[in-house]
């Protein structure tokens, strides 16, 4: 987001000129967007600006109700799980004082209907909400909560991170405990590098054919 669209989003209400949007910042696995979106929130702080973050429940793998990154920064988040009325809790925060954009990590976790009440936020309470996740699972399919984000969003942007090839990486395979690639299994399991290998398309196919 560009600094003076940052700056405009501190003018929230339905009152105000600016118009917030819904982002989806989507990747393959270990591509950066948790350091990005602490980077982007740190931006707004350091201008005055208070955020609201967000981030899966379940996946507590940098600490309860924390968002983390690889490269070892994190900070304090509130969290949802599928139950979560994401409209409320975001109304209820704006109820506490000003907030200038949303934040939520981990979006591919998100359900249909959490997607909608996200919109309603931008739309309704004029709130910028920036969304954070992966695009497909190890299988190639679509998330449920990404693929709402890919047909509601305002923008979405492409965080890239590059096969062992060099080519761009747009898929992800899942392993075992050896290293062997996974055909089968839940959609959704938590893990990082020691679980899932982010590869172009060319060798996901030919890891998921050969294994």
């Amino acid at each position: 987001m560009a600094t003076a669209e940052r700056l405009h989003c501190l003018a929230v209400g339905p009152n105000s000129l600016f118009m917030a949007k819904l982002y989806f910042h989507y990747s393959t696995m270990n591509a950066g967007k948790s350091t990005m979106l602490l980077q982007a929130a740190h931006n707004y702080a350091e201008r005055g600006m208070q955020t609201y973050l967000l981030t899966a429940a379940f996946d507590d793998r940098s600490g309860k109700s924390r968002i983390g990154s690889r490269i070892g920064i994190g900070k304090a988040a509130d969290t949802f799980s599928e139950d979560t009325d994401l409209f409320a809790l975001i109304e209820k925060r704006l109820a506490l004082g000003p907030c200038a954009c949303v934040f939520l990590d981990e979006a591919q976790f998100l359900t249909v209907d959490q997607v909608w009440q996200l919109a309603r936020v931008v739309d309704d309470l004029n709130v910028p909400v920036m969304c954070y996740g992966l695009r497909v699972d190890f299988q190639g399919e679509l998330f449920p909560g990404s693929a709402s984000l890919l047909a509601l969003a305002d923008e979405m942007r492409e965080v890239r991170t590059i096969c062992h090839c060099g080519k761009k990486a747009t898929m992800v395979v899942r392993t075992d405990d050896t290293g062997a690639v996974l055909k089968e299994g839940a959609q959704v399991q938590i893990g990082g590098n020691e679980t899932y290998v982010s590869l172009c398309r060319r060798h996901w196919r030919e890891a998921m054919e050969t294994s």
